[in-house]
C-alpha cells in the first residue's frame, strides 16, 4: 500500500501503532454495544470487529485497493480481541466510560486523517477525499447501529460526522495547496478531537429536521365582499 504522502513525518512503525491502537479503541466501543444490545459473546465479537475495522475497509474497496484491514492480521485480531474483552469486563468498562469516549474521539481524530490521507495519495478528486476521510471514522460506527436496529448515531445528532469531515478537509485542502508538511494532519486532528470534545460536553449538535419547516404564513387579509 503506497503511504500517504502527508504523513511522511511520521514513521511507518508510528503509524501502524496508532492505527491499531484506534482500532482497539472501537472495538471497545462495538462489543459495549453488543453487550447493551444482549448479543452473545460472537456477537459482540463481530460488533467489536465492525466498529474496529469497516471505516478503513469502505474507504479502501471505494478506492480500489484491497483492504489493508484484512492483508494485516493484527486488525482484525486487535478488533475482536476488544470485543471479547467486553464480554467479560463490561461492568468495569461502564465505570470509565467517559475516558472511553475520550479515546473514541481520538481515535475518530487519527482515522479521519489518515483516511483522507490515504484517499490524496490514490488521486482521488477532493470532495471524495474529504467524504473518504470522514467515511473512515464513522463508516463502522454506522454499521453497527444498523445491526443492532438503531438509526445511525451520526445522523440522528450530536457532533460526530462534521467534526471528521472538518479534520479530513484541512488535510485536503493543504494537499491541494501544495503544502504536505505534518503540521496539517496533527491540526486535522487536533481540531476534529477538539470539536468532538465539545459537543459531548456541551451537547451540542446540528438541529433536528422537523425544527426546520417553513410554516406557511397565516392570512389576515379578508376577501372583498361581493
Amino acid at each position: 500500500m503506497v503511504e500517504p504522502p502527508l504523513l511522511h513525518g511520521f514513521s511507518p512503525t508510528l503509524l501502524l501503532v496508532l492505527n491499531l491502537i484506534g482500532t482497539f479503541v472501537f472495538g471497545l466501543s462495538g462489543g459495549m454495544a453488543g453487550v447493551r444490545a444482549k448479543l452473545d459473546v460472537f456477537g459482540a465479537v463481530v460488533l467489536g470487529i465492525v466498529v474496529g475495522i469497516t471505516g478503513g475497509t469502505i474507504r479502501d474497496l471505494l478506492i480500489g485497493i484491497a483492504p489493508s484491514t484484512f492483508r494485516d492480521w493484527r486488525y482484525l485480531a486487535v478488533a475482536g480481541g476488544a470485543g471479547l474483552l467486553t464480554a467479560f469486563m463490561h461492568e468495569r468498562l461502564d465505570r470509565v466510560q467517559r475516558p472511553i469516549d475520550v479515546l473514541d474521539a481520538a481515535g475518530l481524530s487519527l482515522f479521519c486523517v489518515t483516511g483522507a490521507a490515504t484517499a490524496v495519495s490514490h488521486r482521488v478528486g477532493t470532495p471524495e477525499a474529504i467524504i473518504l476521510g470522514a467515511v473512515t471514522g464513522i463508516g463502522g460506527g454506522m454499521l453497527r447501529d444498523i445491526l443492532i436496529r438503531q438509526v445511525p448515531t451520526v445522523l440522528r445528532g450530536g457532533l460526530y460526522a462534521i467534526p471528521a469531515l472538518i479534520g479530513a478537509g484541512i488535510v485536503v485542502v493543504s494537499d491541494r495547496l501544495g503544502d504536505h508538511a505534518v503540521i496539517f494532519p496533527i491540526l486535522g486532528a487536533t481540531v476534529c478531537f477538539v470539536t468532538r470534545m465539545a459537543g459531548l460536553h456541551y451537547g451540542l449538535g446540528l438541529p433536528a429536521a422537523d425544527s426546520l419547516a417553513l410554516r406557511p404564513r397565516r392570512r389576515t387579509d379578508r376577501a372583498p365582499h361581493d
